[in-house]
């Protein structure tokens, strides 16, 4: 039943999933298959990640996981698969969630990054012993 519901779960994050392939392939990233997930990492990748609202050492797309390099994307590895699971439960509904949330706290003056719900359970997973880069 198990792999039912991971077959399943890739199945509606395909769309989102499809977008982390196009991004990556655009970016001329290097892929490479981690644990069922595909993380791409380059100079292109982390040019684009540097230069987002939000400056991200990696960032999800559904079944992706897009990095500024491969020490990053281990740095980073449980973090993100918070959001490969949370994109496997929302699947095409993720992102609409995820930016609503944002903006929603954002509009009320709050950290809309820090504060967005899927953000908080993802670093609730991270071992505080790993320093993270700050954001830029």
């Amino acid at each position: 039943m198990k792999v039912v519901f991971r077959w399943l779960g890739y199945f509606w994050a395909g769309p989102n999933t499809l977008l982390g392939i196009a991004v990556g392939l655009l970016l001329g990233g290097r892929f490479e298959r981690v644990d069922g997930v595909l993380e791409i990492h380059g100079p292109r990748v982390a040019a684009a990640l540097a230069k987002m609202f939000v400056p991200a050492a990696a960032m999800t797309l559904g079944h992706v996981v897009l990095g500024r390099d491969r020490e990053m994307l281990e740095v980073t590895r449980a973090h993100e698969r918070v959001h490969v699971h949370q994109y496997a439960c929302w699947g095409p509904f993720f992102l609409p969630a995820y930016l609503g949330a944002s903006l929603f706290l954002y509009v009320l003056g709050r950290d809309g990054y820090r504060g967005n719900p899927f953000e908080v359970a993802a670093y609730a997973v991270d071992d505080p012993s790993v320093r993270r880069p700050k954001r830029s």
